[in-house]
Protein backbone atom coordinates (compact mmCIF):
# COMPACT_ATOMS: atom_id res chain seq x y z
CA UNK A 1 0.00 0.00 0.00
CA UNK A 2 1.32 3.44 -0.97
CA UNK A 3 2.04 5.63 2.04
CA UNK A 4 0.06 8.86 2.36
CA UNK A 5 3.10 11.13 2.27
CA UNK A 6 4.04 9.72 -1.14
CA UNK A 7 0.65 10.72 -2.59
CA UNK A 8 0.91 14.23 -1.13
CA UNK A 9 4.40 14.59 -2.59
CA UNK A 10 3.19 13.48 -6.02
CA UNK A 11 0.47 16.15 -5.85
CA UNK A 12 3.09 18.72 -4.85
CA UNK A 13 5.54 17.97 -7.67
CA UNK A 14 2.82 17.91 -10.34
CA UNK A 15 1.48 21.30 -9.24
CA UNK A 16 4.98 22.71 -8.88
CA UNK A 17 5.77 21.84 -12.49
CA UNK A 18 2.85 23.78 -13.94
CA UNK A 19 3.25 26.65 -11.46
CA UNK A 20 6.92 27.06 -12.38
CA UNK A 21 6.00 27.24 -16.06
CA UNK A 22 3.49 30.00 -15.35
CA UNK A 23 5.91 31.91 -13.15
CA UNK A 24 8.56 31.80 -15.87
CA UNK A 25 6.13 33.60 -18.19
CA UNK A 26 5.39 36.21 -15.54
CA UNK A 27 9.12 36.81 -15.00
CA UNK A 28 9.32 38.08 -18.59
CA UNK A 29 7.10 41.05 -17.72
CA UNK A 30 8.02 41.91 -14.13
CA UNK A 31 10.82 41.76 -11.58
CA UNK A 32 11.62 38.54 -9.70
CA UNK A 33 10.14 40.00 -6.50
CA UNK A 34 6.89 40.99 -8.22
CA UNK A 35 6.63 37.52 -9.77
CA UNK A 36 7.10 36.13 -6.27
CA UNK A 37 4.41 38.47 -4.88
CA UNK A 38 1.94 36.98 -7.37
CA UNK A 39 2.18 33.56 -5.65
CA UNK A 40 1.07 34.99 -2.32
CA UNK A 41 -1.34 37.72 -3.46
CA UNK A 42 -3.41 35.33 -5.56
CA UNK A 43 -2.69 32.26 -3.46
CA UNK A 44 -3.80 33.49 -0.01
CA UNK A 45 -7.57 33.35 -0.77
CA UNK A 46 -7.24 29.70 -1.81
CA UNK A 47 -5.19 28.91 1.31
CA UNK A 48 -7.86 30.52 3.53
CA UNK A 49 -10.65 28.56 1.80
CA UNK A 50 -8.71 25.30 2.25
CA UNK A 51 -8.10 26.02 5.95
CA UNK A 52 -11.76 27.00 6.47
CA UNK A 53 -12.98 23.71 4.99
CA UNK A 54 -10.75 21.71 7.35
CA UNK A 55 -11.53 23.98 10.31
CA UNK A 56 -15.25 23.08 10.19
CA UNK A 57 -14.62 19.42 10.98
CA UNK A 58 -11.66 19.94 13.32
CA UNK A 59 -11.70 20.25 17.09
CA UNK A 60 -9.75 23.47 17.70
CA UNK A 61 -10.49 23.69 21.43
CA UNK A 62 -7.11 22.25 22.37
CA UNK A 63 -5.22 24.06 19.61
CA UNK A 64 -2.65 26.39 21.17
CA UNK A 65 0.19 27.47 18.86
CA UNK A 66 3.37 28.51 20.66
CA UNK A 67 6.64 30.19 19.73
CA UNK A 68 7.72 26.79 18.40
CA UNK A 69 5.11 27.29 15.68
CA UNK A 70 5.26 31.02 15.02
CA UNK A 71 9.04 31.52 14.85
CA UNK A 72 9.94 28.59 12.52
CA UNK A 73 7.03 29.50 10.23
CA UNK A 74 8.15 33.15 10.00
CA UNK A 75 11.76 32.20 9.24
CA UNK A 76 10.59 29.58 6.71
CA UNK A 77 8.42 32.19 5.02
CA UNK A 78 11.34 34.59 4.60
CA UNK A 79 13.69 31.86 3.38
CA UNK A 80 11.16 30.66 0.82
CA UNK A 81 10.93 34.19 -0.61
CA UNK A 82 14.72 34.35 -0.85
CA UNK A 83 14.88 30.91 -2.51
CA UNK A 84 12.15 31.80 -5.01
CA UNK A 85 13.84 35.06 -6.02
CA UNK A 86 17.16 33.26 -6.47
CA UNK A 87 15.45 30.63 -8.64
CA UNK A 88 13.82 33.27 -10.84
CA UNK A 89 17.14 35.07 -11.23
CA UNK A 90 18.66 31.72 -12.14
CA UNK A 91 16.09 31.24 -14.92
CA UNK A 92 17.16 34.58 -16.39
CA UNK A 93 20.82 33.55 -16.77
CA UNK A 94 22.19 31.85 -19.88
CA UNK A 95 24.18 29.29 -17.98
CA UNK A 96 21.37 28.34 -15.60
CA UNK A 97 22.00 24.60 -16.14
CA UNK A 98 25.03 24.61 -13.81
CA UNK A 99 23.06 26.48 -11.18
CA UNK A 100 20.14 24.07 -11.51
CA UNK A 101 22.49 21.25 -10.56
CA UNK A 102 23.47 23.14 -7.41
CA UNK A 103 19.78 23.61 -6.53
CA UNK A 104 19.45 19.82 -6.44
CA UNK A 105 21.96 19.82 -3.57
CA UNK A 106 18.96 20.63 -1.37
CA UNK A 107 18.21 16.91 -0.93
CA UNK A 108 21.64 16.29 0.62
CA UNK A 109 21.57 19.55 2.58
CA UNK A 110 18.13 18.72 3.97
CA UNK A 111 19.33 15.32 5.19
CA UNK A 112 22.55 16.65 6.74
CA UNK A 113 21.08 19.75 8.38
CA UNK A 114 18.00 17.81 9.49
CA UNK A 115 20.09 15.11 11.16
CA UNK A 116 22.49 17.53 12.86
CA UNK A 117 20.19 20.38 13.94
CA UNK A 118 16.60 19.07 13.83
CA UNK A 119 16.99 15.52 15.22
CA UNK A 120 15.51 14.28 11.94
CA UNK A 121 17.37 10.96 11.90
CA UNK A 122 17.87 9.18 8.57
CA UNK A 123 18.42 5.41 8.37
CA UNK A 124 21.44 3.87 6.65
CA UNK A 125 19.29 2.83 3.68
CA UNK A 126 17.84 6.34 3.64
CA UNK A 127 21.33 7.89 3.36
CA UNK A 128 22.12 5.46 0.54
CA UNK A 129 18.92 6.39 -1.31
CA UNK A 130 19.48 10.14 -0.91
CA UNK A 131 23.14 9.95 -2.01
CA UNK A 132 22.34 7.74 -5.01
CA UNK A 133 19.50 10.04 -6.09
CA UNK A 134 21.77 13.07 -5.90
CA UNK A 135 24.42 11.27 -7.96
CA UNK A 136 21.80 10.46 -10.59
CA UNK A 137 20.73 14.11 -10.78
CA UNK A 138 24.33 15.26 -11.20
CA UNK A 139 24.98 12.72 -13.98
CA UNK A 140 21.87 13.78 -15.89
CA UNK A 141 22.92 17.43 -15.60
CA UNK A 142 26.45 16.64 -16.82
CA UNK A 143 25.03 14.57 -19.67
CA UNK A 144 22.81 17.46 -20.75
CA UNK A 145 25.33 20.27 -20.52
CA UNK A 146 28.71 18.57 -20.87
CA UNK A 147 31.60 19.49 -18.61
CA UNK A 148 30.96 23.06 -17.42
CA UNK A 149 33.67 25.63 -18.01
CA UNK A 150 33.37 26.78 -14.42
CA UNK A 151 31.89 24.94 -11.46
CA UNK A 152 31.59 28.16 -9.47
CA UNK A 153 30.05 31.21 -11.08
CA UNK A 154 27.05 33.50 -10.54
CA UNK A 155 24.67 30.77 -11.71
CA UNK A 156 26.18 28.28 -9.24
CA UNK A 157 25.94 30.86 -6.43
CA UNK A 158 22.24 31.43 -7.11
CA UNK A 159 21.65 27.69 -7.38
CA UNK A 160 23.43 26.70 -4.17
CA UNK A 161 21.84 29.61 -2.30
CA UNK A 162 18.38 28.55 -3.46
CA UNK A 163 19.09 24.92 -2.54
CA UNK A 164 20.21 25.87 0.98
CA UNK A 165 17.22 28.17 1.50
CA UNK A 166 14.78 25.54 0.24
CA UNK A 167 16.27 22.86 2.50
CA UNK A 168 16.00 25.06 5.61
CA UNK A 169 12.46 26.05 4.60
CA UNK A 170 11.41 22.39 4.42
CA UNK A 171 12.86 21.56 7.83
CA UNK A 172 11.32 24.62 9.49
CA UNK A 173 7.90 23.91 7.96
CA UNK A 174 8.05 20.38 9.40
CA UNK A 175 9.10 21.75 12.81
CA UNK A 176 6.22 24.26 12.83
CA UNK A 177 3.62 21.70 11.75
CA UNK A 178 4.68 19.06 14.27
CA UNK A 179 4.62 21.61 17.12
CA UNK A 180 0.83 21.88 16.76
CA UNK A 181 0.31 18.23 17.83
CA UNK A 182 -2.81 17.87 15.70
CA UNK A 183 -4.05 16.24 12.49
CA UNK A 184 -1.31 16.51 9.79
CA UNK A 185 -3.64 17.93 7.13
CA UNK A 186 -4.98 20.61 9.46
CA UNK A 187 -1.51 21.42 10.83
CA UNK A 188 -0.19 21.79 7.28
CA UNK A 189 -3.12 23.99 6.23
CA UNK A 190 -2.71 26.29 9.25
CA UNK A 191 1.05 26.54 8.70
CA UNK A 192 0.53 27.26 5.01
CA UNK A 193 -2.06 30.01 5.57
CA UNK A 194 0.05 31.69 8.25
CA UNK A 195 3.17 31.58 6.10
CA UNK A 196 1.47 32.86 2.95
CA UNK A 197 -0.08 35.78 4.89
CA UNK A 198 3.37 36.77 6.20
CA UNK A 199 4.95 36.36 2.77
CA UNK A 200 2.24 38.48 1.17
CA UNK A 201 2.84 41.28 3.67
CA UNK A 202 6.63 41.23 3.14
CA UNK A 203 6.58 41.14 -0.65
CA UNK A 204 3.70 43.62 -1.01
CA UNK A 205 5.39 46.24 1.18
CA UNK A 206 8.67 45.75 -0.69
CA UNK A 207 7.07 46.13 -4.13
CA UNK A 208 5.05 49.20 -3.05
CA UNK A 209 8.17 50.89 -1.66
CA UNK A 210 10.46 50.09 -4.61
CA UNK A 211 8.31 49.90 -7.74
CA UNK A 212 4.57 50.21 -7.16
CA UNK A 213 3.93 50.46 -10.90
CA UNK A 214 4.48 46.70 -11.07
CA UNK A 215 1.17 46.26 -9.26
CA UNK A 216 -0.52 47.42 -12.47
CA UNK A 217 1.41 44.81 -14.43
CA UNK A 218 0.23 42.13 -11.98
CA UNK A 219 -3.38 43.28 -12.35
CA UNK A 220 -3.12 43.26 -16.14
CA UNK A 221 -1.79 39.70 -15.94
CA UNK A 222 -4.53 38.61 -13.53
CA UNK A 223 -5.51 35.44 -15.40
CA UNK A 224 -2.00 34.00 -15.40
CA UNK A 225 -1.44 35.34 -11.89
CA UNK A 226 -4.58 33.55 -10.66
CA UNK A 227 -3.32 30.33 -12.23
CA UNK A 228 0.08 30.71 -10.54
CA UNK A 229 -1.56 31.51 -7.18
CA UNK A 230 -3.89 28.51 -7.29
CA UNK A 231 -1.29 25.95 -8.40
CA UNK A 232 1.19 27.37 -5.89
CA UNK A 233 -1.18 26.85 -2.95
CA UNK A 234 -2.23 23.36 -4.07
CA UNK A 235 1.41 22.40 -4.50
CA UNK A 236 2.38 23.92 -1.15
CA UNK A 237 -0.49 22.07 0.57
CA UNK A 238 1.01 18.87 -0.82
CA UNK A 239 4.53 19.72 0.36
CA UNK A 240 3.44 20.95 3.80
CA UNK A 241 1.31 17.88 4.49
CA UNK A 242 4.04 15.52 3.30
CA UNK A 243 6.59 17.30 5.55
CA UNK A 244 4.26 16.87 8.52
CA UNK A 245 3.87 13.15 7.80
CA UNK A 246 7.46 12.22 6.92
CA UNK A 247 11.07 13.39 7.27
CA UNK A 248 11.80 16.37 5.05
CA UNK A 249 14.85 14.67 3.52
CA UNK A 250 12.74 11.73 2.31
CA UNK A 251 10.03 13.99 0.91
CA UNK A 252 12.55 16.16 -0.93
CA UNK A 253 14.34 13.15 -2.40
CA UNK A 254 11.12 11.52 -3.60
CA UNK A 255 10.10 14.90 -5.02
CA UNK A 256 12.96 14.65 -7.52
CA UNK A 257 10.60 12.48 -9.57
CA UNK A 258 9.53 15.82 -11.05
CA UNK A 259 12.96 16.03 -12.66
CA UNK A 260 12.61 12.50 -14.06
CA UNK A 261 9.11 13.22 -15.36
CA UNK A 262 10.37 16.29 -17.21
CA UNK A 263 13.06 14.19 -18.87
CA UNK A 264 10.58 11.50 -19.92
CA UNK A 265 8.27 14.11 -21.42
CA UNK A 266 11.15 15.52 -23.47
CA UNK A 267 11.91 11.99 -24.74
CA UNK A 268 8.35 10.84 -25.49
CA UNK A 269 6.79 14.03 -26.80
CA UNK A 270 9.68 16.13 -28.05
CA UNK A 271 11.68 13.16 -29.41
CA UNK A 272 14.87 14.22 -27.66
CA UNK A 273 17.46 11.44 -27.45
CA UNK A 274 19.38 11.23 -24.16
CA UNK A 275 23.04 10.19 -24.27
CA UNK A 276 24.54 7.34 -22.26
CA UNK A 277 25.43 9.56 -19.30
CA UNK A 278 21.84 10.84 -19.08
CA UNK A 279 20.43 7.31 -19.27
CA UNK A 280 22.82 6.21 -16.52
CA UNK A 281 21.78 9.17 -14.36
CA UNK A 282 18.08 8.42 -14.88
CA UNK A 283 18.58 4.75 -13.96
CA UNK A 284 20.52 5.67 -10.81
CA UNK A 285 17.85 8.21 -9.83
CA UNK A 286 15.13 5.55 -10.16
CA UNK A 287 17.18 3.14 -8.01
CA UNK A 288 17.59 5.86 -5.39
CA UNK A 289 13.86 6.62 -5.28
CA UNK A 290 12.96 2.91 -5.03
CA UNK A 291 15.49 2.46 -2.22
CA UNK A 292 13.95 5.45 -0.44
CA UNK A 293 10.50 3.84 -0.48
CA UNK A 294 11.99 0.80 1.29
CA UNK A 295 13.89 2.86 3.87
CA UNK A 296 12.58 2.82 7.46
Amino acid sequence: MIETWVLWTLLAVSMQSVRTAGQKHLANDMSPLAATLVRYLFGLPFAVIYLAILWVDHDTASLSPTINFYLPAIIAGVLQIVATILMIRLFMLRNFAVGSTYVRSEILLTAIIGAVFFADAVSLLGWFAISISFLGLVLVSIGKTGKPSSLWNLSALYGFGAGLAFSLTSLLIRKAGLSLNTDPMFAAALTLTYMVAIQLLITLVWVVLHNRRELLVIINKWRLSLFVGFTSVVGSAGWFTAFTLERAAYVKTFGQLEFLTTLLISILFFKETPNRIEFAGMAILVIGVLALLLAP
